[in-house]
């Protein structure tokens, strides 16, 4: 149960707010599938299939396991043998509502944001013709939605997200670590689909990249960063910050993501950060 100093816009995520966000999503017509499977579409990108694209000169970042070894003897240089593949038209939504996530200054918590920014890109796949899939990770543990399509697979998904929510809203706990969800990731999403991880700057922690760098081994990962507008703009004056008897002035940095791009780049994933709930 939700306390009623709760119930406000921007800290109380409602599924109709979530479900409302397809009036905004584009409309675009349904991808024409590669199988008889809902979610399948030809890929242009060279992956792990069956039919040979070309042998080329070996690039900084290819699959070693992939060398061709006739090519790589006659030129005396290594070189790759590229495959086309079928890739799946699939997307797993994974949004943080830990505890470092239930904050805001600005019009909305954290978690808030990320579940929105979540929910415009499930509409947008659902009016693609995509397969989705969801997971919300709260202090209590992770809850998933398994792959399915169409509009009745994202209600669903919606409706998770703000039941997690409101779990994640009258949680005590300590927050846990994103490994679980990351593992559980790498079971819904088949090779080749995309995944969008809706979390904090501090949300993915050293611990949790052997996980992510599994995901995204055969996957597009991309992590959302939903900024509070003092992680963007914080004020220019000294604040206060007090430990026990201890005082001190400090002056807060706007959040700089270099760092953690580049961490997750060494991992093949993409960073973006949002600085608002623009989709």
């Amino acid at each position: 149960m939700v306390s009623a100093a709760l119930e406000a816009p921007g800290i109380r995520l409602h599924a109709r707010e979530l479900l409302a966000l397809r009036e905004g999503a584009p409309r675009t017509g349904r991808t024409q599938p590669a199988s008889r499977r809902p979610g399948a579409a030809a890929a242009r990108p060279p992956g792990a299939g069956m039919d040979l694209r070309e042998i080329r000169a070996f690039a900084e970042g290819d699959d070693a396991r992939r060398i061709d070894p006739s090519a790589t003897a006659r030129t005396g240089a290594p070189h790759i043998r590229a495959f086309h593949e079928d890739r799946d038209d699939t997307l797993l939504l994974i949004a943080d509502f830990r505890p470092p996530m239930l904050w805001g200054t600005g019009a909305s918590l954290r978690s808030v944001r990320a579940a929105r920014l979540a929910a415009r890109q499930g509409w947008e796949a659902v009016a693609r013709g995509a397969s989705l899939a969801a997971i919300a990770v709260t202090a209590e543990g992770v809850a998933a939605v398994p792959l399915g399509g169409g509009t009745p697979q994202m209600i669903r998904i919606c409706h998770m997200l703000a039941s997690r929510h409101d779990q994640a809203l009258g949680s005590g706990r300590e927050a846990p670590s994103l490994e679980e969800a990351l593992i559980r990731a790498a079971r819904l999403s088949p090779p080749g689909g995309a995944v969008l991880i809706a979390t904090g700057p501090e949300g993915l922690a050293p611990e949790d990249e052997p996980a992510l760098g599994r995901l995204a081994r055969r996957r597009r990962v991309q992590v959302v960063l939903p900024l509070d507008p003092l992680e963007t703009a914080p004020p220019p004056a000294p604040l206060p910050v007090q430990a026990g008897a201890l005082t001190r002035l400090a002056r807060l940095a706007p959040f700089n993501s270099a760092a953690l791009a580049q961490r997750l780049r060494a991992l093949n994933v993409s960073l973006k950060a949002m600085a608002d709930d623009a989709g």
